[in-house]
């Protein structure tokens, strides 16, 4: 008995065993079904634009002659800071480096063609609207007299005037830069003219003011390297009417051209005085009377008078090929346009370039006064503007010179390109 279940114990252990050792069949696996197609992603839902957040206001100070004796010059200035500041904030503004779109407010003051005015105005826009940057005046005594305000508050200042001394020397004018051309290269230009007819005798009549002065010192000193004689150097106060006792001398020592140095409030009356007494040589005006007023002044005595100007008179003779051309076509008609048909002249255009070089600085700096200094010194490379192409440097506080100026004849109420090929022509 104990035998036989001995004997089916081993059997069974044989047999598991036999089952361990066995190599297992692995049961069939389904064959893998293809995944459910999934869905194409689809594009998110627009979303609204983002909305510019809103800044304060970036304030611009600007002293213009609006009364007095410079308001030809002062008006047009005035209605193109205007003009910008209504273009500007129709569009939404500049944006600023902080991202944010700010609308520009132009704050003008009336210096009425007075120095002293002109100073109170800069103190009252620095120290009391907290202006980001100064601009102006028309006149040079005007924008002299700001200078000091503009350096003592630390303030970028852009006069719209032409004297020198505005931004010379360098080290006293750290602040202050300008957009008209100097006296210097208009008297070059005028240089170019006597020379090309052989004309070594001339007369001087001019403004006895820093404009005035800055352009006879100019001329004394390039017409006397160049060899030509200046018979008389006379000058009337500004704001005079009868020029009578000096152009009577004038008369007398029979020059072969008369340079005047004026702008229309004096210029105009001067000039047909000039022809009432009989004079005849040619009468050369500098820069200073490039508007429609001195021509509406002077009247029929206006016709021949030449002088060194920018381009922007005589724009639609320029070729298309001059870099220029499109910004001064640009301005005339959006002149045109705000001002219901008046006449642009070079003094809106200096206005111009001031405002627009100081939008391009808010607009890459902020209205901080000393980040902005340093962006007009260092960051305006050829900017195309109205009175030419600037580029302002450490050095160079106007950055334009007679590169930029053409010789402009006045002819049947209005102004002829003469090119320099053409200058010895009757």
């Amino acid at each position: 008995m104990k035998t036989r279940i001995l004997a089916m114990a081993l059997l069974i252990v044989a047999g598991l065993i036999l089952a361990a050792c066995a190599t297992p069949t692995a049961a069939p696996t389904t064959a893998p079904q293809p995944a459910a197609p999934t869905t194409a992603p689809q594009p998110a839902a627009p979303t609204a634009a983002p909305q510019a957040t809103t800044g304060d206001p970036y304030k611009i100070g600007f002293v213009t002659s609006v009364t007095g004796p410079a308001s030809s010059l002062g008006i047009p200035e005035r209605d193109t800071a205007l003009m910008i500041q209504d273009q500007v904030n129709k569009a939404g503004g500049i944006k600023g480096p902080d991202g944010a779109m700010h609308k520009i407010e132009i704050i003008v003051e009336d210096d009425a063609s007075d120095a002293s005015k002109a100073t109170l105005a800069a103190k009252k826009l620095v120290e009391q609207d907290n202006v980001a940057v100064l601009i102006g005046s028309s006149g040079s005594p005007a924008s002299l007299a700001m200078v000091e305000t503009a350096t003592k508050n630390s303030t970028p200042m852009i006069s719209m005037a032409s004297a020198s001394q505005i931004v010379n020397p360098i080290a006293e004018r750290h602040w202050i830069f300008k957009t008209p051309q100097a006296n210097q290269p208009v008297t070059a230009v005028q240089l170019d003219w006597l020379k090309a007819n052989g004309i070594t005798k001339v007369a001087s009549i001019g403004v006895n003011n820093a404009f005035g002065k800055d352009s006879r010192d100019a001329m004394n000193e390039q017409f006397k390297a160049a060899g030509i004689e200046i018979l008389a150097d006379e000058v009337f106060q500004p704001g005079d009417k009868d020029f009578t006792a000096q152009l009577t001398k004038i008369k007398a020592l029979n020059p072969q051209a008369v340079i005047v140095h004026a702008t229309p409030g004096e210029g105009a009356p001067l000039t047909v005085q000039y022809h009432t007494l009989g004079l005849t040589a040619p009468l050369l005006h500098n820069h200073g009377i490039g508007n429609k007023d001195f021509i509406n002044l002077a009247k029929d005595a206006a016709e021949g008078v030449m002088f060194p100007i920018g381009k922007l008179l005589v724009a639609n003779s320029l070729p298309d090929s001059d870099p220029q051309k499109a910004v001064l076509l640009k301005y005339i008609a959006d002149y045109g346009a705000f001002t219901n048909g008046k006449a642009p002249s070079s003094f809106g255009g200096h206005g111009w370039d001031a405002v627009e070089i100081a939008l391009a600085g808010l607009q890459a700096e902020g209205p901080d006064r000393t980040k902005l200094r340093d962006y007009f010194e260092n960051q305006v490379k050829n900017f195309v503007g109205i009175s030419g192409i600037f580029n302002w440097s450490p050095t160079d506080h106007v950055g334009i010179g007679k590169e930029s100026l053409v010789l402009v004849r006045i002819k049947d109420g209005g102004w002829e390109y003469v090119a320099p090929d053409q200058y010895a022509a009757k």
